[in-house]
């Protein structure tokens, strides 16, 4: 069990990393508030879960041990595979699912892609009293972007090998989203700066 790896950042891409291991370049699926933590060329150490199948073997990669854990418990869930748990993950933080999950937020889980509304009311009864208490305070949206989300995603499309020209015209592009926001999501703001970057080439 690979339980964590530690080195250099190689290369990004906007669902994955590669970071090199004694000479190896491991590549690790991570969700977009992951990967926006993460710059090309800097010492990075990521929590991992290894999903072994008939016919490949995956390295999920996670900026810290919760979210690992709530990747897999996720995955005990019928019906939950390590893709759709990935995309909860992309969607809300840890705290922000075990908020949901105490209240039971139906709404919160079917913005998930994948989740419906049947879905929903499934993984609610089955890991309603599994996933805990929220840990901290945070807003929904795991780090602390209410403060700087520009220059978090500025940094995170800068790291994915952007130009700076392109990185601002981005940013630019997904201001509204971010303000009309409570709490803006640095991840759902990466992944709607690269739409708009991919439309643009």
């Amino acid at each position: 069990m690979i339980a964590f790896v530690s080195g250099p950042v190689a290369a990004l891409a906007p669902d994955a990393a590669v970071v090199e291991v004694g000479g190896v370049g491991m590549a690790l699926q991570c969700t977009p508030n992951t990967l926006a933590t993460l710059r090309v060329g800097q010492h990075a150490k990521l929590a991992t879960s290894l999903v072994v199948r008939e016919d490949s073997l995956t390295l999920y990669g996670f900026a810290d041990d919760d979210e690992k854990q709530v990747f897999e418990l996720l995955q005990t869930a019928n019906g939950v595979g390590p893709r759709l748990a990935q995309a909860v993950l992309s969607v809300h933080t840890p705290d922000a699912l075990r908020r949901a999950f105490a209240s039971g937020d139906e709404k919160a889980l079917t913005a998930v892609p994948g989740i419906g509304k049947k879905g929903a009311q499934k993984l609610l009864i089955e890991l309603k009293d599994r996933l805990g208490a929220p840990v901290g305070s945070a807003p929904a949206v795991g780090a602390p972007v209410t403060q700087g989300w520009r220059d978090q995603l500025h940094a995170a499309l800068i790291g994915l090998g952007y130009a700076t020209r392109e990185a601002d015209e981005a940013v630019a592009a997904v201001a509204p989203q971010a303000e009309a926001a409570a709490s803006p999501n640095v991840g759902a703001l990466l992944k709607a700066a690269l739409q708009t970057l991919n439309r643009a080439r």
